[in-house]
């Protein structure tokens, strides 16, 4: 039975360590140039496949030409997901720089 523990703490420990994060960029015009950046996170539920929020990129620069979008899994979604992808909700964060 200790086998059996040790066993899963070693592959929840594993699978929390070697989570994959991901980056995006896209840049719109020449790109972001003043540095000022805006933040949202976006969520989705059965594990990415449907939006269950909508953030929207051009919005958040505020009517700037040149601009940057950055999509990432960080790690702070990974760890939030941990608890809510039993729900199948998970979470991602877009970053908008003008």
């Amino acid at each position: 039975m200790r086998s059996l523990t040790v066993l899963v703490v070693i592959v929840l420990a594993l699978s929390v360590v070697l989570s994959g994060c991901y980056t995006m960029n896209h840049v719109v015009g020449d790109g972001s140039k003043s540095g000022v950046k805006e933040s949202a996170r976006q969520w989705f539920v059965l594990w990415g496949l449907v939006p269950l929020s909508k953030v929207n990129s051009k919005e958040m620069s505020k009517g700037a030409k040149d601009y940057t979008v950055k999509t990432e899994m960080s790690v702070i979604d990974v760890v939030i997901g941990i608890f809510t992808s039993i729900v199948t909700v998970v979470p991602m964060t877009v970053e908008v720089s003008q």
